[in-house]
């Protein structure tokens, strides 16, 4: 068999469930990838080494016990790892935040439940900013995820120790959340296929403190078909259904449903941005040649595709940024440890504090209309599709204006400039945070390298959204284009 990490899910999951793999092997030889990758890499925050060759050894033992015919979960001994603002029983949750005191969870939260009830082997749990709020993944508690293309690079946020993890191997595939975009930002950063599904589809995750319902869950891969994977098994557990996609589920599953080609679609391509009144940006080249990348594979797929215009409402940014912020101002932290937190973090709970009640329900209910208005406009076309970022993966600090790249943050090393911060992040992702506001699935797909050839140079994306349900033609078309 060819090293283990180099299988895809898929064929993992099936070399499992054959035999010709036992969960111990699979949860070893990714164990091993760890020890020796994440120690430059800062994928992982929490390994559990042991827990996982635990869990390996009663999956093992189940399938040595299994009658005739009986069926395996779809995930049996397929090791993955959760991002470290989802609970998994006995595991200490940090939220990235130096802040809080660190206590192991008392049970799995709703994601890690859904995964683990799916057979898979929890390896540990990754790296992510303070409490999942920023584009990049650098908090004060451990070393920064970082960039396996480009290690003094950045890998995204907030699932950027999963995307990290996944593009160097240390394991197959990942679960990440995705409130404004972090899922389908790391995926790009590191190369990856990021699927955000429709609100309601996947247990959501973190969803505490996410008054405007913008959290969802979804799979980071190496290809559609593992994607597809992940998300069988997010929604086998009847959560299918319960949100804008219900009843639009594939017949077979998602999985299956990859393998058959899309119709022929009309596409729209645009450069708008809600956040462009308010932070001009304009594109890097690099961003410009990944969309052109993904408007030639998709014409020479046989679609339409076509230059469109979207109008976005100009109170968008103030609207989002409340809501978006409202859960760190309602976060339990001791007033002795406010000063552990980073600037952004503190100086965004202190403006959540402070604002109305009235001024979150005005808030929301502006999002509920943008909403309205924005899927209107889509409703033209089958997919929408813009650049994936605007900029290259930045470098491991840039954010933060602490740019040296070096190992754990120290307090008085992060710059204080939060509304820099923040606006570096809007003009580096401008197009992921609307399509949660909507509720719709987007997949961003890895269709261009800066040095030429895949793996050669940054990898830069393409971001594809679709209708409500449309998770599944997302997929088909990422699948369509070889991804």
């Amino acid at each position: 068999m060819a090293d283990i990490h180099h299988l895809s899910a898929v064929r993992l999951r099936d070399a499992l469930r054959s035999g010709e793999l036992s969960a111990r092997e699979a949860a070893a030889h990714f164990l091993g990838r760890i020890e020796e990758i994440n120690p430059r890499l800062g994928a992982f925050v929490t390994v559990t080494a042991d827990m996982a060759m635990a869990d390996a050894a009663a999956a093992d033992a189940a399938y040595a016990r299994r009658s005739p015919g009986q069926e395996l979960p779809p995930l049996h001994g397929v090791p993955l790892a959760f991002k470290d603002l989802t609970d998994v029983a006995g595991v200490v949750t940090t939220h990235g935040s130096a802040a809080l005191e660190r206590r192991p969870a008392p049970a799995d939260g709703a994601l890690a439940a859904a995964l683990k009830a799916a057979g898979a082997i929890s390896l540990g749990k990754t790296q992510v900013p303070e409490f999942g709020l920023t584009a990049y993944s650098e908090n004060r508690i451990a070393p920064p995820s970082r960039n396996p293309y480009a290690l003094s690079r950045s890998s995204g946020g907030s699932s950027g120790g999963s995307a990290a993890a996944v593009a160097a191997g240390l394991i197959p595939f990942a679960p990440g959340t995705d409130g404004g975009g972090s899922v389908r930002i790391p995926a790009a950063a590191c190369g990856l296929l990021g699927l955000k599904p429709g609100r309601g589809l996947a247990p959501a995750g973190e969803s505490g403190g996410d008054p405007a319902k913008l959290v969802v869950a979804g799979p980071l891969s190496r290809s559609a078909a593992d994607a597809a994977l992940m998300l069988d098994a997010l929604v086998q557990d009847g959560s299918q259904g319960a949100g804008q996609g219900a009843g639009l589920e594939p017949k077979g599953g998602y999985l299956e449903a990859v393998a058959r080609e899309p119709a022929k679609l009309r596409i729209g391509v645009s450069l708008d941005s809600p956040w462009s009144g308010i932070f001009p940006f304009t594109p890097d080249e690099e961003a410009l040649d990944a969309l052109e990348a993904g408007v030639r594979l998709l014409t020479e797929a046989g679609h339409d595709v076509v230059e469109t215009t979207v109008r976005y409402d100009n109170r968008y940014p103030d609207a989002f940024t409340t809501a978006w912020t409202a859960g760190v101002g309602a976060a339990r932290i001791a007033p002795q440890r406010e000063a552990l937190l980073t600037p952004l973090t503190r100086t965004f709970r202190r403006r959540a504090q402070q604002r109305s009640a009235s001024k979150l329900s005005e808030s929301l209910a502006f999002l509920r209309q943008f909403q309205r208005d924005t899927v209107a406009q889509y409703a033209e076309w089958d997919l929408i599709l813009t650049p994936s970022l605007a900029q290259t993966p930045r470098p491991v600090g840039w954010f933060t204006g602490s740019a040296h790249g070096d190992g754990h943050w120290p307090v008085s090393e992060w710059a204080g400039d939060a509304d820099g911060d923040y606006r570096r992040q809007c003009e580096f992702a401008p197009w992921s945070s609307m399509v949660n506001v909507c509720g719709l699935p987007a997949v961003s797909i890895p269709v261009h390298w800066t040095g030429g050839a895949a793996g050669e140079g940054l990898p830069m994306g393409i971001q594809l959204i679709g209708h409500p349900g449309s998770e599944a033609l997302l997929l088909q078309t990422a699948a369509q284009l070889g991804f």
